[in-house]
C-alpha cells in the first residue's frame, strides 16, 4: 500500500489493514508460540473456560504453565509447544508439567483448591517420544498430539467494561490483549474482521503497543 493511498483510508480500513499484515507477515519462533497459545486460549475460552495467559505475561517466570484455564470446579494447566514435524517431544516436558503442576497444587492446596479439580495437559503440534507418551500416561498427564495452529482463527477480542459497558476490541498486538479475558457468557466474543467488531458497537482500544491515546 503506498502511502498516500494509506492515508486515504478511514481508522476502520488501517486498523484492517493493520491486522492482516500481522497475520501474513513472517514470525519469529517465539512469536509463533505466543500465537500458539492464544489460538489454544481461543478456543478454551469459545468453550467457556476462564483462561489465564501466564506464559505470553509472564515469559521465562511462568513454571512451564502457558495456560491456566478456569471452569466450575475445575482447573486445567496447559504447557504448549507448537514445534515443526520433524522434531519430538522428550520425556523432560512431561516432567516439567508435572513437576509445575504439583508445585501448583502445594502453593494453593489450603484454600479453594481443597475442593476443585486441578489436571495438567500437554498440548503440541508435533509428536511424544515413546518414552515421553508412556511418562504421560504413568503421571496422568492427557496428551493432544498433532495439534495444527490455524492463523485463520477470529483474533479480534472484543470485551466489555462491566461496570461502565464500554465495548471495546483489543488487536494481537495492543498493549491489553492477553491481559483482556473474553467471557461469551457477558456477551463477549472473538471477532473475524474489524468490521464486524465495529458494526456490534466496539471501538478499538486506546491503548496500542507503545502509544496510548490521550
Amino acid at each position: 500500500v503506498q502511502r498516500n493511498d494509506y492515508e486515504k483510508f478511514s481508522p476502520r480500513e488501517r486498523n484492517q489493514l493493520a491486522l492482516d499484515r500481522y497475520v501474513t507477515q513472517s514470525h519469529s519462533a517465539s512469536e509463533i508460540g505466543r500465537i500458539y497459545e492464544r489460538f489454544l486460549g481461543y478456543l478454551y475460552e469459545r468453550d467457556g473456560w476462564r483462561v489465564d495467559y501466564k506464559g505470553i505475561i509472564e515469559g521465562y517466570e511462568d513454571l512451564g504453565r502457558d495456560l491456566i484455564c478456569h471452569k466450575g470446579n475445575e482447573i486445567l494447566i496447559i504447557q504448549a509447544k507448537c514445534w515443526s514435524r520433524e522434531k519430538t517431544i522428550r520425556e523432560k516436558h512431561i516432567f516439567q508439567l508435572f513437576g509445575t503442576a504439583q508445585l501448583y497444587l502445594m502453593n494453593n492446596a489450603q484454600n479453594e483448591l481443597d475442593r476443585r479439580k486441578v489436571s495438567a495437559r500437554f498440548i503440541t503440534t508435533t509428536e511424544l517420544s515413546p518414552v515421553a507418551r508412556k511418562a504421560a500416561e504413568w503421571l496422568k498427564i492427557e496428551v493432544q498430539e498433532k495439534v495444527a495452529l490455524d492463523k485463520a482463527y477470529p483474533m479480534i477480542k472484543c470485551n466489555i467494561n462491566q461496570v461502565t459497558k464500554e465495548k471495546i476490541y483489543h488487536l494481537p498486538f495492543d498493549q491489553q490483549y492477553d491481559r483482556t479475558k473474553i467471557i461469551p457468557a457477558m456477551g463477549e466474543f472473538y471477532a473475524g474482521n474489524v468490521a464486524e467488531a465495529e458494526q456490534k458497537g466496539f471501538r478499538r482500544a486506546f491503548r496500542y503497543a507503545g502509544f496510548r491515546k490521550q
